[in-house]
Order: structure tokens, then C-alpha cells, then sequence
């Protein structure tokens, strides 16, 4: 089913709350701009007075208002770069010229405001327990050398989150640049490109929305 009828399902007055809390569920699963699991961190924290999305139906509703905000805004950016790259293409221009483009699967809240710093706390926080308690490359198929220094990647990743949350989502430079050579060090690692650095690529995920978050911060 389509993002519109599970959006019409959350606003169905007549279903049962845990219906429509279900239906909200899969209307992220259709949209979820930051990973699913982050995606409904930023959402609860931001619509909630109540721990639970289902004990409150109009905080419910409004979580479904602020992702389909942000969904509009996602459709016009594709909409306008579409017709960009049609007239680049049209003139000759095999590269993407203008503005830079987002990366749909990089974290990325498309708003036409600052995304909510409580809810990309909420996200950093969410992920970073699923990260600690995540997997680990296995040492029987990755060398020494590298384990060693992906170990301290973990670490320094850990680090860098808990500074971020340790500044209510208000890093500072120092913070901002580890997050962002995190990065550029796991991509060396997964360069590798065999199933042996599927926990790695979790790291990344996590890392890149850490990176996405602390530069938002810039914005004022």
C-alpha cells in the first residue's frame, strides 16, 4: 500500500488506536529520511507529551503532519532536480551541476525550517544504544591489524555520539570534524567490500547520521 493510505489510516477516527498507530508505523516504513529507527525516534520525540505515541491519538497526529511535511518538501526537491538534470542533459552536461544533492539513502530531514534539534537528539540517541549493542566483525575473518583499528573507530564513533548528546545536539568544531573522519575511516574499511564488514556498514550508517545531525547544528 502506498504513504497516502496509510497517512488516511492514522487519521481514521473510527479505528482503533493501536490501528492507527500500526498505520503510522508502516506510513515511515514508506518514508523514513533518516532509517527507519531514527525516523520514529524524531517523530516521538517531537509530537509527544506522552511516552507512547498510542496513548496520545493528537500527538499521533501530529507526528503524521510533521513526516508528511517533510515528505512534501522531499517530492519538490526530486521534482525540481529531475527537471534541473532534463535541462543539463538537454545542453550537453553529463555531470550534475548546481546545488549539491542529497543522497536519498544518507540521512537527511528535508524541511523548509531547521529540523527539530530535540528530534535529531532523539534519533542520535536512539541509534546509539542500537550501535553498542550491535554486532562485531568477526575475528576469525578480519586481520589483526584491522580489528585493532576498527575497534578504535568503535570507540571514538561512541565518543563522538555521547559529546553530541552531552551538548544537546550542539557540537562543537571539534566534534563536527571527528564525526566526518570517522566517516572517511570506515569507508576505508569497507573498501574491502566483502559480507565479512556487514557490522561495519552499520557503523556507517550510524556515522553518517551523526555527521548529518552535527552539521545541522550549524544552522541557527
Amino acid at each position: 500500500m502506498s504513504f497516502g493510505t496509510y497517512a488516511r489510516r492514522v487519521r481514521d477516527e473510527e479505528s482503533s488506536p493501536a490501528r492507527r498507530h500500526r498505520a503510522l508505523r508502516s506510513a515511515v516504513t514508506e518514508y523514513a529520511p533518516l532509517g527507519y529507527h531514527a525516523t520514529w525516534a524524531y517523530l516521538a520525540a517531537t509530537a509527544l507529551p506522552e511516552p507512547d505515541l498510542r496513548r496520545d491519538p493528537a500527538a499521533l497526529l501530529r507526528a503524521l503532519d510533521t513526516l508528511e511535511a517533510s515528505r512534501a518538501v522531499r517530492l519538490r526537491e526530486t521534482t525540481a532536480f529531475a527537471a534541473r538534470r532534463r535541462a543539463e542533459k538537454a545542453a550537453g552536461r553529463r555531470t550534475v551541476g548546481g546545488p549539491p544533492v542529497f543522497l536519498p539513502w544518507r540521512p537527511h530531514w528535508p524541511t523548509e525550517t531547521a529540523p527539530a534539534r530535540l528530534g535529531l537528539v532523539a534519533a542520535v540517541a536512539n541509534r546509539r544504544a542500537a550501535f553498542l549493542k550491535g554486532p562485531s566483525p568477526d575475528p576469525a575473518l578480519v586481520p589483526a591489524d584491522r580489528l585493532e583499528d576498527l575497534g578504535e573507530l568503535h570507540a571514538r564513533l561512541d565518543a563522538c555520539a555521547a559529546a553530541y548528546l552531552h551538548a544537546l545536539g550542539r557540537p562543537d568544531e571539534a566534534t563536527r570534524d571527528e564525526s566526518a573522519a570517522i566517516v572517511a575511516g570506515l569507508h576505508r574499511h569497507l573498501s574491502l567490500g566483502p559480507p565479512r564488514w556487514a557490522p561495519v556498514l552499520q557503523w556507517l550508517r550510524f556515522a553518517d547520521l551523526l555527521v548529518y545531525c552535527a552539521a545541522v547544528s550549524r544552522t541557527p
